[in-house]
């Protein structure tokens, strides 16, 4: 109601919220002197030193170098402890799966990818594939000693995040997934530490913190895929829209001819310039780079390096594939006006091809033309999973109070 005193935080509320202050300060600044993290988080130095205190207790700061102040004694450094702490991501796709945990310093503590027929081995048989890998992931990280955080999946589709349901996975066949509720019933973490989210979503989350638009407030990630999704972040914050389906760029009505999509409809940009869509163009039945079983990265190597080497039919295919591409990310730039489109996925690692091809849509269609770089991602096929594994922390940067103060038992799969 307009007027009404707001509720009063309670201590421990109170409490939680300046731990998230200084673990935040920690994260986004680097190591620091209690003196710096007082300045930087307004907080008086007798309440940070006690906050880094408790920190320090829960495993998720240390105290560093100590370093010559310009004026009075030296002091010592507050750092986020490797290790200690850490979130775990994975991903399915129409052909892989794939997990990776990483740690409050973005270090990469394990990470693995299984090329296979998602398709074919069907939704339920799916997310339990998804429940081993996280065990497996778990269990390394319990028996190094560490915490792990959390779980989040990146799925190409529209996502109920609140309630961890894919309602529609079309390139998967998948509708109506309880992920969530069947990673909760097969996994040793508490139903709360599980969520789902899109995967281009979580890719621009990875972006932002780490990629070549690190820290971008303004960006539009896009992923190449079987399916292309994109990933909107204004203002430093996640785009969802009024539902939470914000992204669906792949079904913008684009290809003239009218080539029918895995949602049903026909003319779907992605149609144009997804996966199936290179494969289509750049080889014919049986050859290696359409065999599904190989791995996806080892595939594109095959058609970069036929690219490199000349072969007519791979460079036009591409040429046409990065005109299409620009066209519709111009659209898009039009509207959103960001200041980075980041290609992801096979967009960026054939970004030697479709880069420049892109580049010129853009120039010709662009109005604010100057104002937004296009950009190769640096993180390829692992963007959506690295993202997972960031949103899996935010529980920990949100409350570090959840944090134990001893390492926890062993166990992947309750």
């Amino acid at each position: 109601m307009r007027g009404q005193a707001e509720r009063p935080v309670d201590q421990t509320g109170l409490r939680r919220l300046n731990l998230s202050r200084v673990v935040r300060s920690l994260r986004a600044d680097g190591p620091q002197s209690r003196a710096s993290l007082a300045r930087r988080t307004g907080l008086n130095k007798a309440t940070t030193s006690s906050l880094v205190a408790e920190l320090e207790q829960r495993r998720l700061a240390q105290f560093g170098e100590i370093v010559a102040g310009a004026v009075g004694r030296p002091s010592q450094l507050v750092e986020l402890r490797q290790h200690a702490v850490c979130g775990v991501g994975l991903e399915i796709n129409v052909n892989y799966a794939a997990v990776a945990v990483l740690d409050l310093t973005d270090q990469v503590l394990f990470s693995k990818r299984l090329p296979l027929d998602v398709v074919e081995l069907g939704q339920v048989a799916a997310i339990d594939l998804l429940a081993n890998l996280a065990a497996e992931a778990i269990v390394a990280m319990r028996e190094a000693g560490n915490w792990v955080t959390g779980v989040t999946v990146a799925v190409p589709g529209l996502v109920d995040v609140e309630n961890g349901v894919v309602q529609h996975a079309p390139n998967l066949r998948w509708r109506e997934a309880a992920v969530a509720e069947r990673l909760a019933s097969r996994l040793d973490l508490e139903p709360e530490a599980i969520s789902v989210d899109n995967d281009a979503n979580l890719s621009a989350l990875a972006e932002h913190a780490v990629g070549v638009a690190a820290g971008a407030s303004d960006l539009l990630y896009l992923t190449g895929e079987v399916g292309v999704g994109g990933g909107v972040i204004a203002d430093g914050r996640l785009v969802r829209g009024a539902t939470g389906f914000t992204g669906e760029v792949g079904h913008m009505p684009l290809n003239p001819d009218p080539a029918e999509c895995g949602c049903g409809r026909k003319g779907c940009w992605e149609t144009q310039v997804g996966l199936a869509a290179l494969m289509r163009a750049v080889a014919d039945p049986g050859d290696e780079v359409r065999d599904s079983a190989h791995d996806l990265e080892q595939r594109l190597r095959v058609i970069a390096s036929r690219a490199a080497a000349g072969d007519v039919r791979t460079r036009a295919a591409l040429a046409e594939i990065g005109s299409a591409l620009g066209v519709g990310a111009s659209i898009l730039v039009n509207v959103l006006n960001p200041t980075a489109v980041v290609l992801g996925g096979y967009f960026a690692l054939l970004g030697d091809w479709l880069a420049e091809p892109a580049r010129r849509e853009l120039s010709e269609r662009v109005m604010a033309t100057d104002s937004c770089r296009l950009l190769l991602s640096d993180l390829g096929f692992t963007a959506a999973v690295r993202g997972g594994a960031h949103a899996a922390l935010d529980r920990v940067l949100a409350d570090p109070s959840i944090a134990p103060t001893e390492v926890p038992h062993l166990g992947g799969i309750a």
